[in-house]
């Protein structure tokens, strides 16, 4: 009794596994939108663009930092310079504490940054004459500026926006992707099985026909080259069923382990639900324009060509930078006492950079960025013809696709009705060997003609989906919820 409660233990989870999982084309895709690979890494790079943007959002944001140092203890031989300008050496044996609190703050307008700075410091000093010292700065304010001739806040504000905002499409059009590469391996699994029942049809029918030819052959009513090709017939659909099962396992493998399944053994639905839609191309322009990222994409390279000609024209002839600090301090022997009579500290520092004879370096850098410019313009006109070449094709494509849809599908049908009378008049010896076979051949690439063709018609679909970021169903943009959560 407990070896068979064993075996069913055994057996059992085998039984579950080889059940057939049955799935839809739009089951898959809604399965791949939220578990395949392609998925999370669309994810991930998401999450990347957003925390870029929550970056640069916060770099405008005044950020409070605490410096300190707790503590540095030194004893060492150090050259130090005297009152008298001599440098001598010195035992120093001394701890010292430092702490001080800044808040910085970019100024966007300028390009520089605006700081305020605090600080406390105290020094002791160990050996023959133990004594503390002690230094503060209550307040001091300070503004430094690279470069008065660029301002990279002023670009950074036209492109980091654009960046986000072309990230937030890019989400939306990779996961029409997915939709687009989970297509194509569902019909490649839909194809495998469908080639594998005619297979095995076909070797059945051919079986029964070869039994059929021995006896005619016996009577004397076929000669031996007519049985042979019968039998070579049945030999090769042997060989084709082999192989339609090899290729059955592999595609079948595909599509479990991109939708992350745990069951390889699925059973797939032909789509017989076809949307049914008219397609505008002055509307999937509008949209394509409206939605996709190539639009944002346009608009942010030549912004970057222009950021750097900008850096080019501000640096290269002139550099002229700025430094400002105002603030008080005070220092002694007495902590109580360092709060009375502060010394003022302030300074000014304007630096300025000249280029008198640098053979041409400044000129060439300029020249570069405007020829980039240019060629990033150029790039840009290119772009936009082939961006609007491949809707309007795709467009033109989408019109006439139904239309080969329904007649590969009559053409099907037709081929299946004459292959079915070709094999009665065969048993009945009404035609010859080689007549069926070509009906049979001709069955079967119709089916296999109107499989490519609905795995077209649903490859289009999602392409369509994917140039425009729009539902023409619906008649409404494609939403990231829309994705998710269907």
């Amino acid at each position: 009794m407990k070896k068979i409660i064993a075996l069913i233990i055994v057996i059992l989870p085998l039984l579950n596994n080889a059940q057939a999982k049955k799935i839809t084309l739009s089951q898959a895709i809604s399965i791949a939108r939220k578990q395949s690979p392609d998925y999370k890494i669309n994810l991930n790079k998401n999450q990347a663009d957003y925390w870029r943007y929550k970056r640069y959002k916060a770099s405008f944001l005044p950020e409070l930092r605490l410096n300190a140092i707790l503590p540095q203890y030194t004893n060492a031989v150090n050259r130090i310079t005297n009152d008298a300008g001599q440098d001598i050496f010195v035992n120093q044996n001394q701890l010292r504490l430092e702490g001080g609190l800044s808040l910085a703050q970019s100024v966007p307008f300028t390009g520089g940054i605006l700081s305020v700075n605090t600080n406390l410091e105290r020094v002791e000093l160990f050996g023959l004459n133990d004594n503390i010292g002690f230094s503060v700065i209550p307040f001091t304010i300070n503004y430094s500026q690279n470069s008065v001739l660029y301002n990279p806040f002023k670009w950074d504000r036209k492109i980091e926006p654009l960046i986000y905002e072309e990230s937030k499409r890019d989400f939306i059009e990779n996961m029409e992707q997915i939709s687009v590469n989970t297509s194509r391996r569902y019909f490649d699994l839909l194809k495998a099985q469908i080639q594998l029942k005619i297979s095995e049809t076909n070797l059945a029918s051919q079986d029964t026909l070869f039994k059929i030819a021995k006896g005619r052959f016996r009577m004397g009513n076929i000669a031996e080259n007519e049985l042979l090709q019968m039998e070579l017939r049945l030999l090769n659909s042997k060989n084709t069923v082999t192989s339609n099962t090899i290729e059955l396992k592999r595609t079948s493998q595909n599509l479990a382990r991109y939708l992350e399944l745990n069951n390889e053994k699925l059973e797939l639905f032909v789509p017989e639900n076809l949307p049914l839609f008219q397609v505008d191309l002055d509307k999937a322009l509008h949209e394509a324009y409206s939605n996709r990222k190539a639009v944002i994409e346009f608009r942010r390279k030549r912004l970057e060509a222009e950021k750097e000609l900008a850096l080019q024209k501000g640096n290269n002839r002139l550099n002229l930078g700025v430094s400002a600090n105002l603030g008080i301090s005070q220092n002694g022997n007495n902590f109580n006492n360092l709060f009375n009579n502060y010394n003022e500290q302030q300074s000014i520092t304007v630096r300025v950079g000249i280029p008198i004879f640098d053979w041409g370096v400044s000129k060439s850098r300029r020249k570069m960025a405007e020829a980039n410019l240019d060629l990033t313009k150029n790039n840009i006109n290119q772009d936009k013809q082939e961006f609007e070449q491949e809707i309007y094709l795709h467009v033109l494509n989408w019109s006439s696709q139904r239309d080969f849809l329904v007649t590969a599908e009559k053409a099907k049908e037709i081929s299946k009705k004459r292959y079915e009378i070709s094999q009665k008049r065969y048993i009945l010896n009404k035609i010859t060997i080689t007549d069926l076979n070509i009906a049979l051949e001709e069955r079967d690439l119709a089916v296999f003609n109107y499989l490519n063709s609905l795995e077209k018609f649903w490859q289009d679909y999602y392409t369509l989906r994917q140039l425009t970021l729009y539902d023409f169903i619906e008649d409404r943009k494609i939403q990231v919820e829309d994705l998710l959560y269907n």
